[in-house]
Parts: C-alpha cells; structure tokens; sequence
C-alpha cells in the first residue's frame, strides 16, 4: 500500500509553489538534460514529469540534451575508443556520423516520446533544423575535428512551436556555414539558447551537488556567487575540467542577460522541481552582482 504524505505538509508544498508558479509564468527555461539522469529510468520519469509539471503551470520549459555516455557506448561497439581534451570529445569524420546518429536519432526521439508519455506535445529539432545553431570549427583546443564553436542562434523555429504549444528538445548538433555537421557542448548550447530566447533561467542537470571550492571537500559547495567571481575561478584553473564548460555556459548567459543560471544534481529525484518552486533552491546559482534580487523579489 502506498504511504499518503501527510495533507498538512501536502497543502504547505503547494503553498510554497504558489509564488513561483506565478512569478514565472509564460516564463522561459532553459533546461540542459544530462548525466545520471538520462540513465536511470526512475530519474529519467521523474524529470519528465517535472517538466509536464512546469509546462502544464504555464512555463515554456526548453529541454536541450547531450548524451556522451550513449555516444560512447556506441563508438566502443564500433571499435573506436572515446578520447577528450579539455573536456571536449575529439571527433573526426566518423565519429561525427556516430554522434549524430546517437544524438538526432535515438537520444533525441526517445525522450520526445517519454515526454509526449506524460500529455506534452514534445518535438525533436537538432542545431540543424532551420538553422537553429550555427557553428565554427574550435581551434582553441587544437585540432579536435568537428567539434563545433557557436556563432549563431536563429531561434525563430522554438518560438514557433512554443507558441502553438509544443516543447521543443534540441540536441547539440549544429550546422556549418559549409554545410557540414559539428558536435557542440551541449551546456554551451544550452547557455547560448537562453540567451537567443531571452530565458530567465538556465538550468544544467550534472552528477555533482553543484561548485565546490574544493572538490575533495564536500563542505565547501558554493550556494550562489556572482558572474565576477565565478569567470575568477575559472581563470584560475581551480576549476575541473568537466566542469569549465558548465560554468563557463552558466557565466556567459547571466553576463548576457539571462537572470539566473543554475547548476543542479540531476541525481536527485524531482530536482527541477525543488530548483524552481521550493525557497531553498538547490545546487549552485550564478547571478549578475548588479541588481542582484533574492529569489521572490
């Protein structure tokens, strides 16, 4: 037999929502789906369903999506064997073809589905369709083959289908002004998408509790902090390389208007939920010093 919640502490919840509910309805959010929560299926539904939650409340929740640990296992089953640098997947010819098979296909349709599941009406567009994002080559790194840099968002194709009321779910495949296909970050996507679509809130799932000032100490994890002081741990090098392109991402979109960016434990069930509608928040949140407001003001 199921375990009722007490109705008291039921109503308390509720109540706590209600000002969130209000505060960001009609209201963009850029979500950047990854990590544990697109393997385990129990995680996995309970993301879909706080995204039916959010959408069915009135927010405009944009799901943009990776899906590394998939590319891999697919690489390894094709004997090609992952290699990275700075946290970036080197990606030649045939590694591309294999990430945008991953990625546009299976990733992509399979969590359209477990969204259209719980009563949204999801879509599927990759960086490509109607040139949603459009990439360079990186060179900062070397030559890492087709591992894109971001130089433009056309973010006419999320405004149609959010308008008509569907939820869009972008993978990180761009498009060069060649033609050719890139691999981008998909936390870098996602940063430059909340900017294009003017979100107030960027939001990245990760498998860690947020920033640690010292990663081997768990007490030290960082609540909030200005765009200031986290591009000054990136510069440095404190910083993990996993975690660069996060905070980087989260650092650009509040420097370019976006009003908060978070990093979350996706690990954690219902964590969007407790990001965006509970007082407390959770993980680490990244703000413009200026005009810095508390959470409900």
């Amino acid at each position: 037999m199921t375990k009722l919640m007490n109705p008291d502490l039921q109503a308390e919840i509720l109540s706590q929502a209600l000002p969130y509910i209000r505060r960001f309805a009609g209201a963009t959010l850029v979500i950047k789906y990854g990590g544990a929560a697109m393997l385990d299926d129990d995680l996995k539904r309970a993301v879909m369903r706080d995204l039916a939650l959010m959408r069915f409340v009135g927010i405009n929740p944009i799901l943009v999506h990776g899906g590394g640990p998939e590319v891999s296992e697919a690489m390894r089953k094709m004997g090609k064997e992952p290699e990275f640098i700075g946290g970036l997947r080197v990606t030649d010819a045939e590694t591309m073809e294999i990430v945008e098979m991953v990625l546009t296909g299976k990733t992509n349709k399979g969590i359209v589905s477990l969204l259209n599941g719980e009563g949204l009406n999801a879509v599927g567009l990759s960086g490509k369709d109607a040139n949603l994002l459009v990439a360079v080559k990186e060179t900062a790194r070397g030559d890492i083959g087709f591992v894109g840099r971001i130089t433009q968002v056309n973010p006419g194709i999320v405004h149609t289908l959010t308008a008509a009321g569907y939820v869009p779910v972008i993978s990180s495949v761009a498009i060069g002004q060649d033609g050719a296909s890139y691999n981008v970050n998909a936390d870098t996507a996602a940063g430059e998408l909340a900017v294009a679509l003017g979100a107030k809130k960027l939001i990245l799932m990760t498998d860690v509790e947020g920033l640690y000032r010292d990663f081997n100490d768990k007490s030290s994890l960082i609540s909030e902090l200005t765009a200031a002081e986290a591009r000054r741990m990136v510069n440095s090098g404190a910083i993990d390389a996993g975690m660069i392109p996060k905070l980087e991402a989260c650092v650009d979109s509040v420097e370019d208007g976006v009003e908060r960016a978070h990093i979350i434990d996706g690990r954690r069930p219902h964590s969007l939920l407790i990001e965006i509608f509970t007082d407390s928040g959770i993980g680490t949140m990244i703000h413009a010093a200026q005009g810095y407001r508390p959470r409900l003001v």
